[in-house]
């Protein structure tokens, strides 16, 4: 696990990083039968370290769903690429960040809305919960990053009136 603060810089593709990150840690799964609920668990155990040291508030629907968005993109990589799956969380002063990579260079894209559809809604929810979703073509692979805003005022939420 690695835990560097950075400063604000620009992406290989250009996006500016919102603000420095407090913690970052990575992991490698497995891709074996408890991989999931083992991603979930890291994700809490960090949100858990972050409020250990440095004092921040991590409100329980930013944990809930941190650990839903971890569940559908680890699920989502197992399910269709081959090989390693890595995750990496990160946390600024106002938002955690899920990136998970693997190896298949398709892109994902979100389905029509459709109640009659079983399964794969994974990123449909991974979009609504969000406050911003990024999917990056990489030399070898795909990265995908959900950020997830620390404070319990849904921005998704506002985006998408009711």
């Amino acid at each position: 696990m690695r835990s560097t603060p950075q400063a604000p810089h620009d992406d290989e593709d250009g996006c500016t990083e919102p603000e420095e990150h407090l913690r970052r840690a990575g992991y490698a799964l497995d891709g074996g039968g408890g991989c999931i609920a083992e991603a979930r668990h890291h994700a809490v155990a960090f949100l858990d370290q972050v409020h250990a040291d440095h004092h921040l508030m991590v409100s329980a629907r930013t944990r809930d769903l941190t650990q839903l968005v971890v569940s559908e993109l680890v699920t989502n990589a197992l399910k269709y690429a081959p090989g390693p799956v890595l995750m990496e969380l990160r946390l600024t002063a106002h938002v955690v960040d899920v990136v998970v990579w693997d190896c298949d260079p398709m892109v994902p894209a979100a389905r029509a809305a459709d109640p009659d559809r079983i399964g794969q809604h994974g990123l449909e929810i991974v979009k609504a919960v969000t406050t911003e979703l990024l999917i990056e073509q990489q030399p070898v692979g795909k990265r995908i990053t959900a950020r997830i805003a620390l404070s319990d005022r849904s921005d998704a939420a506002d985006r998408h009136p009711r």
